[in-house]
């Protein structure tokens, strides 16, 4: 019989998943059979598998030691560069100007050079983060951007924040704010665009229509304004109501304004004028909470800016 104490960072975690992200030799199912069992008790007792862990808990395993291997491999963020552009920093999140042409999180080129592997080596660096610690938390990324967008990450220190920021973002009271070049003089100035995004089978593509095209489709909003017209282009500053992979790029191209240098969407005559990499910036990001968010409240309406960036 083995015995967890969970850590802060573990505190309002759902037993199953919990014990799944600290064993990964442990499948779901069979996790949740053991609970079924009693082979898994929190304080002696039976529970649920939607149960949440609280502080002072103590979970009881009665699991053969060979399928309660850690298997940690986070060793690969200590091969990435600690080298981050850190925007705000304090005890619970950091805001992060990711450069174009690094990827947030591992892809099919497995490289160890991902930003999330660069947060975690700068906090474990800092001491404010150790793996041999904690059962299951790793600091990690909030959201997303595309490998050749740069700009504004936010990543969570601590599990709470991570909650938090993830809820916030789902209920739209975190404003992201872009600053795009697009290909013509756009007309109207100003617009809340709205389309029916569908991700293709292979996930790497996304389709852009007027009318759902399957059960799958799902509305898109997004917001612009033109900030200047020059050289047959138009900045924008573009706000996501919804937040979709590659949103601004294929709606913007659905539209006949594609985005300068955007290569995926675009038709060729476009794709690569006098631009390596597409005129993409994560520019600002606004919190805006409508309910409390707890150890977060401070940030209600502050805003982060990007400065000297160009599009």
């Amino acid at each position: 019989m083995i015995t967890i104490t969970p850590t802060a960072n573990d505190v309002g975690q759902r037993i199953d998943n919990f014990i799944k992200k600290t064993y990964p030799k442990l499948k779901l199912f069979q996790i949740q059979k053991y609970i079924r069992i009693k082979r898994l008790k929190v304080n002696e007792k039976k529970v649920n598998n939607d149960y949440r862990l609280q502080a002072n808990d103590k979970i009881q395993l009665y699991i053969n030691d060979n399928l309660l291997e850690k298997e940690r491999s986070v060793k690969d963020y200590l091969l990435a560069p600690t080298t981050l552009d850190v925007v705000f920093e304090d005890k619970n999140i950091l805001i992060i100007n990711k450069p174009v042409g690094l990827v947030v999180h591992d892809d099919e080129t497995k490289t160890t050079d991902t930003l999330s592997n660069r947060v975690m080596h700068y906090l474990f660096n800092k001491k404010e983060w150790d793996p041999a610690t904690e059962n299951s938390f790793v600091p990690a990324l909030v959201h997303r951007l595309d490998k050749n967008t740069s700009g504004l990450v936010m990543a969570a220190k601590n599990a709470v924040s991570l909650r938090i920021l993830s809820q916030k973002i789902k209920n739209h009271e975190i404003d992201k704010y872009y600053l795009c070049r697009v290909h013509g003089y756009i007309t109207p100035a100003s617009a809340s665009m709205t389309a029916y995004w569908t991700r293709e089978h292979d996930n790497k593509f996304v389709k852009i229509t007027k009318k759902p095209i399957n059960s799958t489709s799902q509305l898109i909003v997004t917001e612009y304004k033109t900030i200047k017209q020059e050289h047959d282009t138009s900045l924008l500053e573009v706000k996501l109501v919804t937040g979709k992979t590659h949103q601004i790029r294929a709606h913007f191209n659905f539209i006949n304004y594609p985005l300068v240098g955007e290569q995926k969407y675009t038709k060729k005559e476009f794709s690569k004028i006098n631009n390596q990499y597409q005129a993409l910036i994560s520019y600002k990001i606004y919190f805006n909470f409508k309910n409390n968010a707890g150890i977060l409240q401070y940030l209600d309406k502050k805003t982060f800016i990007l400065k000297n960036c160009n599009c």
